[in-house]
């Protein structure tokens, strides 16, 4: 004799599509939250990431998912031209709020920005990489837009990467980046640690 269930929710799925919602691929009303929340927890990393890349005023600057904007901000107020490419249809929203017309919003990815061949001098990324479905297509399309002696930085909560930062470094010297540095930066307050990377395309 077989007995018929109806199935039971599973608290932890639903919990991690919440939190998917919020976060990882931000939407409706749970990714407005959640990039409040982002605002406030990344800002000090996203500062100090855009800090490091000592970004010039004839420069031209991606920022990859910029989430709701905070480094995009903090980008537009130094560089000549700034670029931002997100997803989420949320998130460009608060974007456009932070920071008005002084940057151009799209909708893509890390693996497809929609920019030109060598059109871009810098690229950012904050809390980000986790999320590329495609690392090895990010990287080798976030080296086709560079220009030759472009720079790249990218930042990630360490206990949030797919792979250590030193793994993280190989897969993007494989993609062509050369002068690859690692760390980690600790932020004010209680954010995670930071793992970052900075390389540079030849030329």
């Amino acid at each position: 004799m077989t007995t018929s269930h109806s199935p039971v929710p599973d608290p932890a799925g639903g919990l991690d599509a919440a939190l998917d919602r919020a976060f990882g691929h931000p939407s409706g009303l749970l990714g407005r939250l959640g990039g409040t929340l982002m605002a406030f927890g990344n800002a000090a990393t996203e500062r100090r990431v855009v800090e490091v890349a000592r970004l010039e005023p004839d420069e031209t600057v991606l920022v990859v998912g910029p989430g709701p904007g905070v480094g995009l901000a903090a980008a537009s107020e130094l560089a000549g031209r700034v670029i931002g490419i997100e997803p989420s249809d949320e998130m460009r929203g608060l974007c456009r709020e932070r920071c008005g017309d002084r940057v151009e919003l799209r909708a893509g990815t890390a693996a497809r920005t929609g920019c030109a061949d060598t059109g871009v001098d810098v690229v950012l990324s904050v809390n980000n990489v986790q999320l590329w479905e495609d690392r090895a297509a990010a990287f080798g399309e976030l080296f086709r837009v560079l220009r030759p002696g472009g720079r790249l930085l990218v930042s990630a909560h360490e206990k949030w990467l797919p792979v250590t930062r030193h793994e993280l470094a190989d897969e993007a010297a494989e993609a062509g980046f050369t002068d690859l540095q690692t760390w980690t930066w600790d932020p004010p307050g209680f954010t995670a640690l930071a793992a970052q990377l900075r390389a540079r395309k030849p030329g």
